[in-house]
């Protein structure tokens, strides 16, 4: 019987969307019509359990799943014994403390004595014992941002990312107090012949997300100028030099990180650069 491993994964939302586009862009086909809460794919041997995040990491640490993708806020609170594998970068986000907009904020003391609303008790409590802040903290699985308005609490503390929904509801965010992104963790007992196929997963995720986070570069150039536009953009381990018709140019090829290029751009014109060309990358194996 084939070895196959069972992989976590939320079963809608933004994580949802995210994580299955990465998978996908792995090369592993699979269909996950909708209300379907188990799939297996038809050219790798893993199997998708689609379940709600803050179950991923307790399906993890129990062994039902050998992979999960969850966002580190929900893995932080459930606080399961699971081995982090690699931050994957998408589904960033930020917990914070948030209050009124009509209140004053001087600072974290704000919170003394006052009540909390949040779906994250443990990662708040950790953090207001390390700000030695005594506050009653007030558990609510959703709906958070309506509880000052009801009289449940002063404050509240929840998953903010453009702040559009703390606004909407009269509140101010005051206080970062964790930032998160997904990350794929695995069961820490898994057998060395699941592991085997977690490597080859693994090789596959971190050649897409290399190929996101840099751009094949072409541009043409003087020979006067190739070495001080080698300097600039050296590549992987060099740059591909070809000479073009018209006598004294080159072509020069590259790899180059993208927020690098940026910061290059105006040296490469100024070192006489033209026709400069950036091309995504869909994978890189380095």
């Amino acid at each position: 019987m084939e070895t196959i491993i069972r992989i976590a994964v939320q079963k809608s939302g933004r994580l949802s969307d995210d994580s299955l586009s990465l998978i996908k862009e792995c090369g592993i086909k699979f269909y996950n019509g909708t209300g379907k809460l188990k799939s297996t794919s038809t050219n790798f041997p893993i199997e998708f359990l689609f379940l709600r995040d803050d179950d991923i990491p307790g399906y993890v640490a129990d062994g039902v799943a050998d992979l999960g993708i969850v966002g580190e806020n929900e893995l932080v609170e459930k606080n399961k014994e699971v081995t982090v594998l690699k931050k994957l970068g998408f589904s960033k986000c930020r917990l914070s403390l948030a209050i009124p907009k009509s209140e004053d904020y001087m600072g974290i003391d704000y919170f003394k004595g006052k009540s909390i609303a949040t779906s994250y008790p443990k990662i708040l409590g950790d953090y207001l014992t390390a700000k030695n802040i005594q506050a009653e903290i007030h558990e609510i699985s959703g709906s958070v941002e309506i509880a000052p308005s009801i009289g449940l609490a002063e404050g509240i503390c929840d998953i903010v990312s453009s702040g559009s929904t703390l606004m909407m509801n009269g509140l101010k965010e005051v206080e970062e107090i964790f930032r998160s992104e997904a990350v794929l963790i695995a069961d820490p007992k898994i057998s060395a012949e699941k592991q085997d196929i977690v490597n080859k997963l693994l090789f596959r995720m971190n050649a897409v997300q290399k190929g996101k986070s840099n751009k094949y570069v072409l541009l043409n150039a003087p020979n006067s100028s190739l070495d001080r536009i080698v300097s600039l953009i050296p590549g992987m381990r060099s740059p591909t030099i070809l000479p073009l018709a018209q006598e004294g140019w080159s072509s020069v090829h590259s790899v180059i990180a993208e927020d690098q290029f940026w910061e290059n751009i105006e040296e490469l014109r100024a070192a006489g650069a033209e026709g400069i060309l950036v091309v995504p990358i869909e994978k890189m194996v380095l």
